[in-house]
């Protein structure tokens, strides 16, 4: 199709009323998309899989009527099952593992109309906040080559920023979609605990940790996928509360005058990045400037109690996947077949006792209630996304000497974010900035739990006051 160029930064409610109204033809859509990944892949390596035959098939057969009918997609290679197609989650030992079955959230994107074209890189068992698996290599950002995309969600971010897809599937465990939204560009939401399925294969992850969704390069866009893919799924463990009205009709609607309380130093005493303070208080300068009332305050947490109860159930977590992994493959674990910092992590979560397992749950559980008392006097609570801009590849790097080498530096770079997965609450990040030497810079919004509506009704009104669309990275379609 000549032109896609003009085409390739449309958001995906853009690409859908395209095809809608037979300007562009499903298939059309789904060879650029194809081209593009030739085109860029090769100098990001966002894309580990490709799925073109399938993507064909569907695009040439029967579309179902949906909100998304059409628009080329991609899949995290992590949790998210796709019918006859491998999924490694970032480990060699997974290569030939192929699915016998959709998960539901996939199901979901189908019913919406998405076609797959591939799936995207995930660090190993995405348990890093950089995609550089040994598997596939890593990943790089469009904005910088030498710089991380941010993890665990890189890959598809990535492809989004570079306008390969208009938007990609994510999770997000400890900020596993804000962190790459930040060092990308993007708009990325994190929703509330039990809004979007992780059945059939999963009850929850990590004892609700995770949440899946999308990342964006449009808030109308993260806004409507969310209304195709939400909702309960047979035997879910959580139900989110029920929004009052579709999430895609807050886009535009004045969010009000919202009082915003918000936190500019790491809870874990770290020191921000020169840039990163000077973004976030850009934004908090620019949340004030739109009518809101911005409040310097923040809950009453211990940081090292909520990293010590996270890091068991995190760790717990890696052994407990390891484990399973063993019993699929009928290979008793070895630590020649995993990462360094893969293989530290389970040594620490085969130590990890019921008790001590139960006992972080309970200590997450007496911190998300704290923070939503706090959350009674405020509309919503805001953060940097991270404490540092991009940085360079390599730097969570762990020699064998020193396995946890790469998540004590992680716990640097990512301060803010895991507060919303040991709560369940709703989180975005937004990209309202650039620094001097091009990177971008995200801004994080955290909203009480189940009200993704004010986050969203929020960022369309930052979104119209800052726009991004017209920022394209330097690797891009």
């Amino acid at each position: 199709m000549k032109g896609y160029e003009n085409l390739s930064f449309l958001d995906a409610t853009a690409l859908a009323e395209l095809v809608r109204k037979k300007e562009v033809r499903a298939a059309e859509l789904v060879e650029a998309a194809i081209e593009c990944i030739k085109k860029i892949n090769p100098q990001l390596n966002a894309v580990v899989t490709n799925m073109d035959d399938e993507a064909r098939r569907i695009a040439h057969g029967n579309l179902p009527d949906g909100p998304f009918t059409g628009v080329p997609f991609l899949l995290k290679d992590l949790l998210a099952s796709y019918k006859g197609v491998p999924m490694t989650f970032g480990t060699k030992n997974l290569q030939q593992y192929i699915p016998d079955h959709d998960s539901e959230l996939v199901a979901r994107y189908k019913k919406a109309g998405f076609i797959v074209v591939g799936k995207t890189n995930t660090p190993e068992l995405g348990l890093l906040p950089t995609t550089e698996p040994r598997l596939f290599g890593p990943c790089r950002n469009p904005w910088n080559l030498n710089r991380t995309t941010g993890g665990s969600s890189g890959g598809s971010a990535a492809a989004v920023a570079s306008g390969i897809v208009p938007a990609a599937h994510g999770n997000d465990g400890g900020g596993s979609i804000r962190i790459p939204a930040s060092c990308c560009g993007l708009f990325g939401l994190k929703p509330t605990r039990g809004r979007n399925p992780l059945g059939p294969d999963f009850g929850d992850v990590m004892s609700g940790l995770v949440a899946e969704h999308v990342l964006t390069r449009s808030v109308r866009d993260s806004a409507a996928i969310l209304d195709a893919t939400m909702g309960y799924d047979i035997g879910g463990p959580y139900d989110a509360p029920q929004p009052a009205r579709p999430y895609k009709e807050e886009i535009g609607a004045k969010p009000g005058r919202l009082r915003i309380a918000y936190l500019d130093q790491p809870p874990t005493g770290e020191a921000l990045s020169g840039d990163c303070k000077k973004a976030f208080m850009d934004a908090v300068k620019l949340c004030s400037d739109l009518g809101h009332d911005l409040i310097e305050a923040k809950p009453n947490l211990d940081a090292e109690v909520l990293s010590r109860a996270f890091t068991a159930i995190w760790a717990a977590g890696c052994a407990s996947t390891i484990t399973g992994i063993g019993l699929a493959t009928r290979k008793k674990p070895d630590p020649n077949q995993y990462e360094s910092i893969t293989w530290g992590l389970y040594e620490i979560g085969k130590n990890v006792s019921g008790s001590d397992y139960l006992f972080a749950v309970q200590t997450l559980q007496r911190i998300s209630r704290g923070v939503a008392r706090f959350l009674l006097d405020y509309d919503i609570l805001m953060t940097p996304t991270l404490a540092e801009p991009p940085v360079e590849l390599g730097t969570f790097d762990s020699p064998p000497d020193d396995p946890l080498k790469g998540w004590r530096r992680s716990a640097q770079f990512v301060p803010f974010t895991p507060i919303c997965n040991a709560t369940g609450q709703p989180a975005m990040s937004v990209p309202l900035y650039w620094d001097e030497k091009g990177l971008p810079l995200g801004t994080q919004f955290i909203g009480r739990f189940g009200d993704e509506a004010t986050l969203f009704r929020l960022a369309s009104q930052l979104e119209e006051a800052r726009p991004w669309k017209h920022r394209r990275p330097p690797i891009s379609v």
